[in-house]
């Protein structure tokens, strides 16, 4: 794990040269970087990325050649006013050939604010231009893993498909 901190008096933001001096270091010392993780909104600061730095950090996975993890389980619970952009969302607004390069691993939940309730245990990841080895592998890792509670996979279902009115 190579740490990189985000900066409290840019509302607890992402400074780009902050995470090239933690890259850069660790590459000197022989450390073979293959993906960032970033979680946004954050969690416990409740700190929301902006748009531009969104794009940083797709620019610098891009020019790294590293894959992004994009915890976001917490954008319901924003409570500052900011806009939240999904890393999946400004990814596709991206120039060629970075929208159709990067690849991106995207994580909700239902248990972190869509019912306000932790116990409620379900969630998805959604994956973009991962190759088909590495998204079967990881089909196949979760697939002997899962256990869904009932009430969980009835949550999701809710979550991603929401009653209509009437």
């Amino acid at each position: 794990m190579v740490n990189y901190y985000l900066n409290e008096s840019k509302g607890w933001g992402l400074d780009i040269s902050e995470l090239e001096t933690s890259y850069k270091q660790a590459k000197d010392k022989g450390t073979n970087i293959k993906a960032i993780t970033v979680i946004n909104p954050g969690n416990p600061t409740g700190q929301v990325l902006s748009r531009k730095n969104i794009e940083d950090i797709i620019t610098f996975a891009y020019e790294n050649n590293v894959a992004i993890l994009a915890d976001e389980v917490y954008q319901e619970n924003i409570y500052v006013d900011k806009k939240f952009h999904s890393f999946k969302k400004v990814l596709r607004e991206m120039p060629d050939p970075i929208k159709n390069s990067v690849e991106l691993m995207s994580f909700h939940s239902v248990s972190k604010g869509v019912s306000g309730e932790c116990g409620l245990r379900g969630g998805y990841f959604e994956f973009v231009n991962i190759n088909e080895f590495s998204e079967a592998i990881a089909l196949k890792m979760k697939s002997v893993n899962l256990c869904s509670n009932t009430i969980g996979m009835l949550a999701m279902g809710l979550m991603v498909n929401p009653p209509k009115t009437g």
